[in-house]
Parts: C-alpha cells; sequence; structure tokens
C-alpha cells in the first residue's frame, strides 16, 4: 500500500470515529495545539499523525501460513500457553464490541454467541465471560465440543457466571426477535473450505439473520486469504487477532478492529507486521476498512 492510499484510508476511518467510543485522532492535535506537540497544559497523548498512516499503509495483512507459524512460535518459542493466548483474545474481542456497540445504544443487550469446536471458539467462550461482566446478556450456542479440560474448563466458567448455554440454534426469525447481536466463533484461520455438513446450517442461519454480525479473526466460511468465496457470510464487525489475515481486506462492514495486545516485538520484527500503536491501555485498535476504498 502507498502513503498516499494511506491518506484516503486514514479519512475514512476518521470520518467514521465519532462512533467508536475513541478519542477521534485528530482531536489530539487539537487539545495540544498541533500535529505532534504536547504542550504543558496538554492532557492527552502526542498524536503523529504521519506515523499513524505510515503505519497503516504498511500493516501486514498474513496469509494462511504466516499465521500458524506465528501462532506456534508463541506457543513454542515464547512459551504462550493457549489459554493464556485465548484469554487475551477473548477480553480484546469483548472490548472491541463494547465500542462497536456499546450499551447505550443497542436494542437488545442480549448476544448470541455461536462457538466452534476449536481456539475459535474458545475465545469466543472467553468473550462471552466477559461480556457478561460488562453487562450484556451472552446465551452460548456450542454444538460440538471439545472433551479437553481448557474447553470443558471455559464453558464451566461461563455457567458459574449464569451463561445460558442453548442445545439449539433457534430460527431466524427468532434469532432476529430475541438477540441484538451475534458473535461468530466457529472457525478460525486454520479453516479450509468447504464447510463440513454439520456446521453448514449454522452457517445459513447466521447468512440470513438480520441482527448485526461480529466474527472472531476470521468470518466463519471464509477462505483465509481469498476471503468469500461464495458462502454470503458478511459481518459487519470483524475482530483480527494478533494481525489482520489477508481475507480482511476484502471485508466491507462498519467495524474491523484489531485485537490481541500481546505480540513480542522480536516476533513483530520478524514477521515485518508493522503493527500499530494500541491506544494506552487498549486491549484493540480500530483500523479502516480496506475494501471500502478500493
Amino acid at each position: 500500500m502507498t502513503f498516499a492510499f494511506g491518506i484516503r484510508l486514514a479519512s475514512r476511518f476518521f470520518h467514521n470515529s465519532k462512533s467508536t467510543g475513541l478519542l477521534h485522532p485528530l482531536d489530539f492535535a487539537g487539545k495540544c495545539g498541533g500535529s505532534n506537540v504536547r504542550s504543558k497544559n496538554c492532557t492527552t497523548p502526542s498524536f503523529n499523525f504521519h506515523n499513524y498512516i505510515s503505519t497503516m499503509a504498511n500493516l501486514k495483512y498474513l496469509n494462511q501460513e504466516e499465521a500458524v507459524k506465528i501462532d506456534q512460535e508463541l506457543f513454542n518459542e515464547y512459551r504462550f500457553s493457549v489459554d493464556q493466548l485465548m484469554e487475551l483474545a477473548g477480553l480484546s474481542c469483548s472490548v472491541a464490541i463494547s465500542k462497536a456497540y456499546p450499551l447505550s445504544d443497542v436494542a437488545h443487550p442480549t448476544i448470541l454467541v455461536v462457538c466452534g469446536p476449536g481456539n475459535n471458539g474458545g475465545d469466543g467462550l472467553v468473550c462471552a465471560r466477559h461480556l457478561k461482566l460488562f453487562g450484556y446478556q451472552p446465551t452460548v450456542f456450542y454444538p460440538k465440543r471439545t472433551k479437553k479440560e481448557l474447553y470443558e474448563n471455559l464453558v464451566v466458567q461461563c455457567q458459574r457466571m449464569d451463561i445460558p448455554f442453548i442445545d439449539g440454534l433457534p430460527d431466524v426469525t427468532t434469532i432476529n426477535s430475541t438477540f441484538g447481536l451475534c458473535i461468530d466463533a466457529l472457525f478460525g484461520f486454520s479453516f479450509k473450505p468447504p464447510i463440513r455438513p454439520d456446521f453448514q446450517e449454522v452457517v445459513s442461519k447466521m447468512q440470513q439473520m438480520e441482527v448485526p454480525l461480529c466474527s472472531i479473526d476470521i468470518p466463519s466460511g471464509w477462505d483465509v486469504e481469498k476471503g468469500d468465496t461464495g458462502i454470503g457470510l458478511q459481518p459487519e464487525m470483524l475482530v483480527s487477532l494478533t494481525a489482520p489475515k489477508k481475507c480482511a481486506m476484502t471485508f466491507v462492514g462498519k467495524h474491523h478492529y484489531l485485537g490481541g495486545r500481546f505480540v513480542p516485538p522480536e516476533l513483530e520484527a520478524k514477521y515485518s507486521l508493522n503493527l500499530p500503536a494500541y491506544p494506552g491501555t487498549e486491549p484493540c485498535i480500530k483500523l479502516p476498512v480496506l475494501a471500502d476504498q478500493k
């Protein structure tokens, strides 16, 4: 991506930033008297517009092989545990969702969380638990549970927080009238089409529902690199984890966030990720929607 393209991305991003709950980046300059100034009266961090544009223009979008390698290095070289990364990822997803759909703005605080059998489903379970702590009312649909202690513990944690689990996914009309948001935590970056028969109905209902859909890392059914190859699932929100995947370049929804503030600098440099600087202590940051700029 070119610097000029980065300018177009930022212009669109800044135009839509008032609804995110984050301070408009140009407000940093306005409050501090310049584009990259900190005066004695300034109470906000200085903001370097040029650096921001450069970062967004050079942010790396991973192919499937790179995503797998980074994940394995986090486990093997940097000694992160699966549940540790899952907790950090799920927390960042819940925070991003609370910014895009604050309780004060949603018609129904009830959220349907659709979880798959792998790590993406585990992220969804963690996300549901944190959303409950934030005041939302999540309900979990977890049709194919993984018989491992880690996942069983995540289920118990949700249940002990009075998060209901449902055995069957309701019809689309019931979903539309009952829930204000659906979280797609079905498949992650290891997925390869086609969708297995036992999940086809689930994806079909997510495709048909009218409530906003938020996908964690990869919209279910998408090719990790090519994007939607015919399934028709078009989420309104996408939360990329660690670094965005190539399919995110075709995302056309309203909200694209990056979460998972845990990448060691050495690993970021090795893969030339060029990750943006997270604001303050935030575990997530909003990204421009690339497909809008093409």
